[in-house]
């Protein structure tokens, strides 16, 4: 690990300030991801900045009747909230599939929308990453596949985006909160969040330089049974080949989002309207695929974890 300096912020404004400031910066929360990245020196940040004494770390009522989550809430405090757990099921499905119990404990709602892929040629300072050093290539194209991405992705990178959370918040139509260096604030939707990869896959987010993620806003509850399904080679403690976050009414319609196959979370809205038929929305969540020889089968398996989940939708 590099040598870098260290602060801790008195408000959420100055930490986007000193950010901003100097591009070699990074915010620290939980740490979960960004200290493994430093230890292997793909993240080489030159300062931290500490945000967490900003008191983000409450979840309240909004007025509309939905939740606001602090960015500091932790991934174990969320899931466990009586609120969550009642109204918005499927968020605390997806964030228990997610990781250990001891990461949960560490993890934060900020942090873990900002995590980064888990492609091995991005861990890999070896190899040639676009996403860690742009223009160098990509070396998942023509290497080891399995576990990377069908749809969305482009010739710069096939790289997912990895996380569970995001993928519940999506099926939720949640909102991000931030402020800018300059003070000002905006709202973000979370379907705009996260980007695809395009020519400039190390530009993983709609975040701009310096913009820091406040909260995330949960809508008023939708009802309907609330359901995570998450495939993965092992039982625990790994990534999703593919998930399914789900809300499913009592006759069978529904929205359902994706993880484990693109760059963010990944919800059409024709699959959405195709809803009961299982064969039906698979295939609108799965037009344009363009998957490796080793990841094509995560095109039937779309189709059989979105089974799964209307089956047990209707038990």
């Amino acid at each position: 690990m590099r040598a870098f300096t260290y602060q801790r912020a008195s408000s959420a404004a100055e930490a986007a300030k000193v950010v901003y400031n100097n591009r070699e910066a990074k915010f620290l929360a939980g740490g979960t991801n960004l200290i493994d990245l430093m230890k292997i020196e793909v993240e080489t940040p030159t300062h931290l900045v500490d945000v967490n004494g900003l008191g983000l770390d409450e979840i309240a009522p909004t007025e509309e009747g939905g939740l606001r989550i602090g960015a500091l809430v932790t991934n174990t405090a969320c899931a466990a909230d009586e609120r969550v757990r009642r109204d918005y099921g499927v968020l605390t499905r997806a964030i228990v599939a997610g990781a250990s119990g001891q990461l949960r404990n560490k993890a934060t709602t900020g942090g873990n929308l900002l995590q980064r892929t888990r492609c091995p040629y991005f861990y890999d300072t070896n190899q040639a990453c676009n996403k860690r050093k742009p223009g160098s290539g990509c070396a998942a194209i023509g290497g080891a596949s399995r576990q990377l991405g069908i749809i969305g992705v482009s010739d710069k990178c096939i790289a997912t985006y990895p996380g569970d959370m995001a993928v519940a918040l999506r099926v939720l139509d949640a909102v991000v909160e931030t402020v800018k260096p300059d003070g000002t604030t905006r709202a973000i939707p979370i379907a705009e969040f996260h980007r695809l990869w395009g020519d400039t896959p190390e530009i993983e987010t709609a975040l701009e330089p310096g913009e820091f993620i406040t909260a995330v806003v949960l809508p008023k509850p939708l009802g309907g049974k609330h359901l995570y399904h998450k495939v993965r080679d092992r039982r625990s403690y790994a990534f999703a080949l593919v998930s399914v976050a789900a809300v499913i009414q009592p006759d069978g319609t529904g929205r359902v989002a994706i993880g484990g196959i693109a760059p963010k979370p990944w919800r059409v809205e024709s699959a959405d309207a195709a809803l009961p038929d299982v064969a039906a929305a698979a295939r609108a969540l799965t037009a344009g695929a363009s998957p490796t020889e080793e990841n094509k089968f995560k095109i039937a398996l779309v189709e059989r974890t979105l089974a799964g989940v209307m089956a047990e939708a209707r038990s």
